[in-house]
């Protein structure tokens, strides 16, 4: 059995990265958003989003793979929140194949971004996820992670609001 890989992302990921985000939005966060608003979903729109993303390298994003075959993909920079330190990373964007769920593959992209930001010089790290996302929760807690007490924010998608919170945690 082959193990696990992770490495920068190239344009030609681009494509995979857009399915497997429509697919893990799709999946993820059924009952959270309407039917309607996942459905529209387009693998077009999210192509050009991160091959502009992997072309300026903002973020930096990271896949995993096993004999070339992605997985998952992660982005990861520094913190987009106003007022957070230079020293403060962020994971952006982190999301697995459903197909791939509980196999590993959320905690390759989870080291490799850990590792990205600490090469950065980053000491601490945030994301935001949706509150009722209990899945992310329930990996990022266990990853180390935080809820920051008073970060919760209503967002709308797709006409729906939704409630995020703040999750943080040290790199050092």
């Amino acid at each position: 059995m082959s193990s696990i890989q992770v490495r920068p992302a190239t344009l030609r990921d681009a494509k995979g990265i857009a399915e497997i985000h429509v697919a893990a939005w799709q999946d993820a966060y059924k009952g959270l958003l309407p039917d309607a608003v996942l459905d529209a979903m387009s693998v077009q729109k999210r192509q050009a989003f991160w091959r502009e993303a992997i072309d300026l390298c903002e973020p930096q994003v990271v896949v995993a793979h096993i004999d070339n075959e992605l997985m998952g993909f992660a982005g990861f920079d520094r913190s987009r929140d106003k007022g957070t330190p230079s020293s403060t990373g962020e994971i952006w964007a982190m999301y697995v194949n459903p197909v791939h769920w509980d196999k590993g593959v959320g905690l390759a992209l989870w080291d490799a971004a850990r590792d990205g930001l600490q090469e950065e010089g980053c000491t601490k790290v945030t994301l935001w996820t949706y509150l009722r996302n209990e899945r992310a929760l329930r990996f990022f807690e266990l990853a180390g992670f935080k809820r920051e007490l008073g970060s919760a924010k209503t967002t709308e998608v797709g006409g729906t609001r939704l409630e995020e919170l703040r999750l943080h945690r040290s790199l050092v």
